[in-house]
């Protein structure tokens, strides 16, 4: 039966699990829409191409599935570009599609002509792929080979364009593949290499886990905790993967902090999954992995063999998807019956009482708020299945240290270190786990303004997000940095905006739940009142803005700076590190 070259497009994304589409609507992909809908897929208007990019990577976060964003030609597309760029710094492989006139115009020598760019040339320096349908026939081979290239090695963006002389195309094709007919959708290691591994596991007195976000975004989460039960250690987050495996919090500590540094002294193999090995690891060298047992062995599991040894050196290399090469491991190393560290009570014990050490410390004056306090009474009322996102420079440093519970769903844009994506991602993490679990933002204002409007799109679908926002009325990491280099009593120009600013009213203006908070005792009851509104919440809560733009204060600031490993490199964040390119020299 013949169909369109749209019903064969809605067709392809739905064999490949796709459940939404996400882009604003316009003429170019009025009848994508209408199809879409007509199969039972969701569809999503944002106010921004660009939030709508962060909403998809959500979504893929949350479920694994590629998310799917359009974008009508010309300024449509231009607006994709910047996701396409977020999205490939931080894996995620994102279905751009693009709109654009009929396909003579690319060859017309003419000027003037109206909603009209050579766009491909824009994103090809930027996605996996770029696929450009030129004739109806094309679209099986073109769908199929953007999912090929999203999905295998390092995911990443592709961009698919379609010209409109080709959208309602006819053809007759047969039925549509399934994923695993036309490409790889399992990726074991060897048996030979997983052998070497488990003797290499075997000999190890010491072995630990280094967790990053790719064990959460690929929802691998079951699989990594049965391994780290097997092998009974000490697990270590990195700061993308800072969510916590079910049942293993007490085992699991933050890289950089105490007692981090004293399990990776203490350990003689390291088994990373889910990690580039980057520069807030430093490199798996420097820093905390020069103290104690520097002669550590290696295993690194990972899709792209292309990145193995490249930031150190690795002793066995897993090249596979995590999914499939995680439970080989575990059932290799099963009969070695296993028990804890001695050492592991003590870690735990050393690190709970840290914790609550550190939340004794908190400010408790009810006014102005200390944002270390917003951080403890916003968290100690969430649900302990919430799903956090975090945002924001200096608040987003306070909620990730000072928070009361420890989420299995955490997540922000670490590898590109952006603020704003925040809203976006709330909304998109809210359609992926629907009624079954709360989102809730953590982010301070500057970062919240970026996409406020996207609050109508929260109300419009009815996803019922809570967003607890720090204001200070400023840029407040940035008003640090400043204070850094120029002295404290300094202020750069235009860091700080309007107080008659209310966040709240603007959420209520969207249809959404709005409160103000100005006094600590206050936070925990209206965190309490927009999880029972039902409705997408914005609590306004005023804070110290010299706590929040204080180095002294801001937690974790200090480590952060030694993520920039190159002499003078520091992005303007205060001193250098005076480690430089130590981390870059090989091992003797």
């Amino acid at each position: 039966m013949a169909q369109s070259v749209i019903e064969r497009i809605v067709d392809l994304l739905q064999s490949e699990g796709v459940d939404t589409l996400f882009g604003i609507p316009d003429p170019t992909f009025f009848a994508m829409f209408t199809i879409a809908q007509q199969r039972g897929m969701r569809v999503v208007a944002p106010h921004h191409e660009e939030a709508g990019c962060f909403m998809a990577d959500a979504l893929w976060r949350m479920t694994g599935k590629p998310g799917v964003m359009t974008g009508n030609k010309g300024p449509g597309v231009a607006n994709l570009v910047a996701g396409a760029i977020h999205a490939l710094k931080e894996n995620v492989p994102t279905i751009f599609i693009g709109g654009q006139r009929h396909r003579l115009y690319e060859h017309r020598a003419r000027r003037g002509k109206v909603v009209y760019l050579s766009q491909q040339r824009y994103l090809e320096a930027i996605v996996k792929y770029v696929g450009i349908l030129e004739y109806p026939e094309q679209v099986d081979e073109i769908l199929h080979e953007a999912f090929r290239r999203a999905l295998s090695g390092v995911p990443g963006p592709v961009y698919i364009e379609i010209p409109m002389s080709v959208m309602e195309g006819q053809l007759e094709l047969p039925a549509v593949l399934a994923p695993h007919e036309y490409r790889l959708v399992h990726q074991w290691a060897s048996t030979e290499v997983i052998t070497t591994a488990a003797k290499l596991i075997n000999a190890s007195r010491y072995p630990i886990l280094l967790v990053g976000q790719g064990v959460f975004v690929s929802r691998s989460h079951e699989e990594v905790a049965a391994l780290a039960r097997t092998l009974a250690c000490p697990i270590l987050q990195t700061s993308g993967g800072c969510s916590v495996l079910c049942g293993l919090a007490d085992r699991t500590f933050p890289y950089g902090y105490s007692p981090a540094s004293e399990v990776i002294a203490k350990s003689d193999l390291v088994i990373a999954l889910g990690t580039e090995l980057g520069e807030p690891v430093h490199y798996g060298r420097g820093r905390h992995w020069t103290k104690g047992n520097v002669d550590r062995k290696w295993i690194h599991v990972e899709k792209d063999p292309s990145s193995i040894g490249v930031n150190r050196p690795i002793d066995v290399p897993l090249v596979g998807d995590l999914r499939d090469v995680v439970p080989q491991l575990t059932e290799a190393v099963k009969p070695l019956a296993r028990s804890a560290p001695p050492e592991l009570v003590e870690w735990s014990t050393v690190h709970a009482h840290l914790r609550q050490e550190q939340l004794e410390s908190v400010s408790t004056r009810s006014t102005p708020i200390h944002p270390a306090r917003l951080a403890v009474e916003a968290t100690r009322a969430l649900p302990k299945d919430a799903v956090l996102i975090r945002d924001g420079g200096a608040m987003g440093l306070f909620f990730a240290q000072y928070m009361q519970i420890r989420p299995q769903d955490f997540f922000w844009n670490s590898n590109y270190g952006s603020i704003g994506p925040g809203l976006p991602y709330a909304i998109g993490a809210q359609l992926a786990v629907g009624n079954e679990r709360r989102v809730v933002l953590l982010s301070g204002d500057s970062s919240f303004l970026f996409y406020v409007s996207e609050l109508e799109t929260a109300a419009r679908k009815r996803l019922p997000v809570v967003c607890v926002i720090g204001v200070d009325y400023a840029w407040g990491i940035e008003d640090m940095s400043y204070k850094s280099r120029y002295g404290s009593q300094s202020h750069s120009p235009e860091a700080r905006w309007s107080t008659d600013v209310r966040l709240d009213k603007t959420a209520e203006s969207f249809g959404a739940y709005g409160e103000y908070v100005e006094r600590s005792e206050d936070i925990a009851p209206a965190v309490n009142r927009a999880l029972a509104s039902g409705k997408p919440a914005v609590l306004h809560v005023v804070i110290d803005p010299i706590a929040n733009s204080t180095t002294e204060e801001v937690p974790g600031f200090a480590e952060f700076r030694t993520w920039y490993g190159e002499p003078g490199d520091n992005l303007g964040f205060g001193t250098a590190t005076p480690s430089g390119y130590e981390y870059l020299k090989p091992r003797q």
